[in-house]
């Protein structure tokens, strides 16, 4: 293994944690945007901002990671990416800043219009910050991203078949895991009603995602080959477990077990993620820049392994704790919601 290929695989880590947790969070708040105004309505998006409250900003802290490393370590990947991908990863900023601020706001909106204003904008900005993110995965998947500075059609690019479907794919797998999670949330708070409401959400979204996951496949045959044979090649032990573990999660939801469903939903996602970065391996931008082409200099690759080391040493057991202190209930922005018999 190269130090690019180490560094490359740095970059991939960061991809999946935001996958995961990234969203995780953005699908948190897909629920609360279609949870509507009835009671068992208002009592879901109270779940889900007891969840998410104590850590949706450390949940975001992988896209810092992702964006850095990448401009450190492929430049020339990154000048190609956001000069022709301008406009989804513009629209994806605005949707994560409005995201926020709606979060934030809301909790402390002194009129009733104002506090729906909010709750609007961070469930809206849900939807289509992952969508606008997945659609600039299509179009590197499907070799829309040349080579250079603002080479690529700014709208074809991601205006397309695949990038619309990569897209679709992200919100419906946002939706999946953030309702797997927020079925445990709901056990963890007391609120039996929920789990419920949130396991039949999970199995929608989860049939949802694997029909999307298989057309998005099927559309790539044509209009991106390479990745395509990569998926149905070096990369296909990781898409069968990704689809085992899927089905296993809705056998367990479906019986509905108290434990196994979260950490099986978590290896569909990290094996759909590590498959597509191995089918389109040794590419960053399929086939036009592989990823000893677009790589910095030694020294600076070097730098980015040690500046991710220290990270580890520090980072990830504070990222670790806050979790902990999440699950246990010792950190709260806002109360559960109540038990209750109905809904």
């Amino acid at each position: 293994m190269t130090t690019a290929d180490a560094v490359a695989g740095v970059l991939w880590v960061g991809v999946t944690a935001y996958a995961v947790f990234g969203g995780a969070d953005f699908g948190a708040g897909f629920w609360s945007l279609v949870a509507g105004r009835s009671k068992p309505g208002e009592r879901a998006r109270e779940l889900c901002d007891w969840a998410i409250g104590p850590v949706w900003e450390a949940n975001h802290v992988w896209l810092i990671f992702v964006l850095v490393v990448l401009w450190t370590g492929f430049s020339a990947a990154f000048e190609a990416i956001f000069s022709t991908l301008f406009i989804p990863l513009s629209l994806a900023a605005v949707g994560i800043v409005l995201r926020g601020s709606g979060f934030a706001f809301h909790k402390t909106a002194r009129r009733v219009v104002g506090r729906r204003v909010s709750q609007q904008a961070f469930g809206i900005s849900s939807l289509l910050t992952p969508f606008f993110l997945g659609t600039v995965v299509g179009a590197i998947a499907s070799g829309r991203v040349p080579v250079g500075n603002a080479e690529g059609d700014p709208v074809t690019s991601w205006l397309n078949a695949v990038s619309f479907l990569i897209g679709a794919l992200f919100v419906a797998t946002s939706a999946y895991i953030a309702a797997v999670f927020l079925v445990h949330d709901a056990r963890r708070a007391g609120t039996p009603d929920l789990a419920h409401y949130f396991r039949k959400r999970a199995l929608g979204a989860a049939l949802a995602a694997g029909a999307l996951a298989v057309a998005g496949i099927i559309a790539l045959r044509s209009d991106g080959r390479y990745v395509y044979d990569g998926l149905t090649g070096d990369a296909l032990p990781l898409v069968i477990v990704s689809a085992l573990a899927g089905t296993a999660v809705l056998l367990l939801l479906w019986r509905d077990a108290p434990r196994g469903s979260r950490p099986l939903a978590i290896v569909a996602v990290v094996a759909v993620v590590w498959g597509w970065g191995i089918a389109q391996h040794p590419y960053l931008l399929p086939t036009d820049l592989t990823i000893g082409d677009a790589a910095a200099p030694e020294a600076t690759l070097t730098a980015v392994l040690i500046v991710f080391g220290v990270a580890l040493v520090v980072v990830i057991p504070a990222i670790a704790l806050l979790y902990t202190l999440a699950q246990r209930d010792l950190i709260e922005e806002s109360p559960a919601p109540t038990t209750t018999t109905g809904g």
